[in-house]
């Protein structure tokens, strides 16, 4: 089996993705310093799979720690890198942790990769490097434009590392991600969206709401130039974009490509906030408690993607109904409430 390193792997994102490493035959290895998130969700991945990741606690910003878990499992091949802060908003109020973690990590991933004859690294980007865009749906030629958060500028300064360092003679090949806004939670229940204190992203906070752990929900904004004035994006199901990882190494590992690809994960389709609070009301059933206030820092009005590269070319689509990944995720909130952990 091939050994692939999962950064920030018991994290949301990273923790379904290891179970589809698991279900396609790779043999995933965590490391996660638990910033936002705990071990415990090592024991869920392997309630799913029947099948235990290797995990180690290790900050990827730590190159003694990280280049140790190199030396001890050899023969790694790839690496998917999810391990970095994510927030808009706690991006702008604390930016100088956000560039710290997010670019050294990265740095010494890239640094060690040739040492230890690893051969790509699937990165975890996003949206946030197209900004607000001129014209929508973008596709993975719209322009890269000045970010309007310093999470967003980390994604865009990462994605110029990594072509700098292919360039530069790197004896490695990069597949970039760009995300559009990952929701839901896996079908078992077993794994979700698990944030540590006030939720930062929309979907745990309307289901904390709805489960009476918030007092209401805050929309940032009714005053945009869309449908209802409330901000537009792109909800993708968790296990839809986990799916397109697998894929990605795949391809990366198997196939002759060029060094660098960039695809974008979205549905393809625009939903504003308001749309996704009567989706949530309407999957699951529960009135939601929540009211307009101010805009918030670093939003920008609208930005959904056009998957076409990603279909075509990664042979991937996402395919859950909007409806399905809501109920997911509320069923995941039941879930941690019947098990006392929230």
């Amino acid at each position: 089996m091939k050994k692939i390193l999962v950064t920030g792997g018991s994290g949301y994102i990273g923790s379904h993705t290891v179970v589809e490493l698991q279900n396609a035959g790779y043999e995933p290895i965590i490391i996660d310093k638990l910033s936002n998130s705990t071990e415990a969700v090592v024991d869920r991945i392997e309630r799913i799979s029947g099948k235990r990741p290797a995990f180690e606690k290790v900050d990827c910003c730590d190159l003694e720690a990280t280049e140790a878990v190199f030396k001890k499992y050899g023969d790694i091949e790839a690496i998917i890198h999810f391990a970095a802060y994510k927030a808009v908003g706690e991006s702008c109020s604390i930016p100088l942790d956000y560039y710290r973690n997010n670019l050294v990590s990265l740095i010494n991933l890239l640094t060690l990769m040739p040492k230890y004859g690893v051969k790509g690294i699937v990165f975890s980007s996003s949206c946030t490097v197209y900004g607000q865009p001129e014209i929508v749906p973008v596709n993975e030629k719209s322009p890269i434009v000045p970010a309007n958060c310093p999470y967003g500028n980390t994604k865009q300064i990462c994605e110029e590392i990594i072509r700098d360092t292919i360039a530069s003679g790197s004896p490695i090949k990069s597949i970039l991600l760009r995300y559009f806004n990952p929701i839901g939670a896996h079908p078992s229940s077993l794994i979700g969206e698990l944030p540590n204190g006030v939720p930062l992203n929309l979907v745990p906070y309307i289901t904390q709401t709805a489960i009476g752990i918030r007092k209401e929900l805050s929309v940032f904004g009714d005053d945009y130039n869309t449908r209802d004035g409330s901000c537009i994006r792109d909800y993708i199901d968790v296990v839809d974009l986990a799916k397109a990882h697998v894929l990605a190494i795949g391809r990366m590992l198997d196939k002759e490509t060029e060094k660098v690809e960039v695809f974008n994960l979205g549905t393809g389709n625009g939903t504003t906030v308001l749309e996704l609070v009567k989706g949530f009301e309407e999957a699951t059933g529960v009135k939601l408690n929540y009211r307009i206030v101010g805009r918030r820092a670093g939003d920008v009005e609208q930005v959904y993607a056009d998957c076409t590269k990603a279909n075509e070319v990664l042979g991937w689509k996402a395919e859950t109904p909007l409806s399905e990944t809501l109920l997911n995720a509320w069923k995941w909130q039941l879930k941690l409430r019947d098990e006392g952990i929230m």
